[in-house]
């Protein structure tokens, strides 16, 4: 009999507690995952440390909408037709949440120095010549002491990780270190503005290249969905480019690689951001052991290139490893910075090594 009085109580109070999650369903839901999934760390913007933990993309996503959900897109883009249309698409096409993505943008600045780095004042008068000395100007802004030996300790530090990316993508070492130190001085200047305030800005605010840069933020919502990063945190340049090789969110999908095997891509890490730089050579075709430019004599070579020194005009012969660096940057002083702070790197940090081993 008493077993009997036992069954009937549990059984009447099991569908008192139905009857209650019935009430409110959606609100135990919603909490039930907010609780249950880990948060997501935000990225290790400006920092070396290695202690980043792979995140479920779930959790990202769940967070996300708990962070930024919205109704309606409001602040300084509210108005935006050209936004509002990005946000249609990116919902009905990626699979973002309309909630998620009208919060986010709802926290978007406009940046009026993105603008005006974007589209500058044109010249007040005509077309203007190469000013004399402009490779000299540039040169000295790479090639100094301070650069060599900020080099030659970031590759002492991470010469494992250099040597390992090198044979593995078939990439000279001093390149990889040659372009780190002229993208962000190894580390010491990632950059400090919003990428998603400078994105929003440039695809929005600006016409001359808008359409690459809403292709950029797709690609950079994409990246911190996949990453788990927090797409209100990371920081870079003006333009979108992020970490110790200021790789551009198209490029960070196609081209970063997750080096030192934590389960997540992250170039304000060191090893990541190195094997992601061999990675970008060997995808853009470099030769290992091969010439990069020489210099040349402008009357037995037609196709030399002209850098304009102080002391008169310099003509350099280059090889395809020189058209490989300028794929990072279409410049000829740019690729001509890298090549020769490369060298100058490798000849120092070859001297350090023999003198430490003697």
């Amino acid at each position: 009999m008493s077993s009997l009085v036992v069954k009937r109580f549990v059984k009447t109070v099991i569908i008192i507690m139905l009857a209650g999650c019935a009430s409110r369903p959606e609100k135990m839901v919603v909490e039930s995952a907010l609780n249950s999934l880990p948060q997501v760390p935000t990225p290790a913007v400006a920092s070396n440390n290695a202690q980043n933990t792979q995140t479920s993309p779930n959790a990202a996503k769940v967070q996300d909408l708990h962070h930024y959900a919205a109704k309606q897109l409001t602040g300084t883009y509210a108005n935006s037709i050209a936004l509002q249309n990005f946000i249609s698409r990116m919902v009905h096409q990626q699979g973002f949440s309309l909630s998620y993505l009208n919060g986010l943008f709802s926290q978007a600045n406009r940046l009026d120095f993105v603008m005006r780095l974007e589209n500058p004042e044109p010249p007040t008068s005509g077309p203007t010549k190469p000013s004399l000395g402009s490779w000299t100007r540039y040169r000295d802004k790479f090639l100094t002491e301070a650069h060599i030996n900020n080099g030659v300790e970031f590759w002492r530090n991470n010469a494992e990780t250099i040597q390992k990316a090198s044979t593995t993508y078939g990439v000279d070492p001093e390149y990889i270190v040659g372009i780190i130190g002229v993208e962000t001085y190894f580390g010491k200047n990632f950059g400090k503005t919003n990428i998603l305030d400078a994105l929003t800005t440039l695809s929005f605010d600006t016409v001359r290249r808008s359409n690459y840069f809403m292709s950029e933020l797709e690609s950079f919502l994409l990246m911190a969905r996949d990453e788990g990063f927090d797409p209100r945190q990371p920081q870079g340049s003006w333009a979108g480019a992020m970490g110790y090789g200021q790789f551009m969110p198209s490029n960070f999908r196609s081209l970063a690689v997750d080096f030192n095997n934590d389960g997540r891509r992250d170039l304000w890490h060191a090893k990541d951001a190195v094997g992601s730089v061999a990675n970008y050579f060997a995808h853009s075709g470099w030769q290992l052991h091969n010439p990069v430019t020489k210099r040349a004599n402008l009357e037995t070579d037609s196709g030399a290139i002209e850098l304009s020194t102080y002391q008169g005009s310099e003509f350099w012969h280059t090889y395809p490893n020189f058209s490989v660096i300028k794929k990072y940057n279409n410049s000829n002083k740019y690729a001509m910075a890298v090549h020769q702070l490369a060298q100058g790197i490798k000849q120092r940090y070859l001297q350090v090594n023999a003198l430490k081993n003697n």
